[in-house]
């Protein structure tokens, strides 16, 4: 994740200079993308954490997955 985000951005403004639009680099949309899922696993991963539910080992899981697609 970047720390810091550029502010080379342009702007599109209506008659009155409202600020309608943003134009940024490619690279540096691409980079705000990338940041936002981060950012999403990491909120995802702290809601699940908040659960305090107990947990199995992956390959246990895949097993009880497995047993299930076969009884559906």
């Amino acid at each position: 994740m970047k720390a810091a985000i550029k502010k080379d951005a342009r702007y599109i403004t209506d008659k009155n200079g409202k600020k309608l639009s943003v134009v940024i680099p490619i690279d540096e949309y691409n980079q705000m993308l990338e940041d936002l899922e981060e950012l999403e696993d990491i909120r995802l991963y702290d809601a699940v954490k908040a659960r305090k539910e107990k947990s199995i080992p992956f390959e246990q899981y895949l097993q009880r997955r497995s047993r299930r697609k076969k009884h559906a």
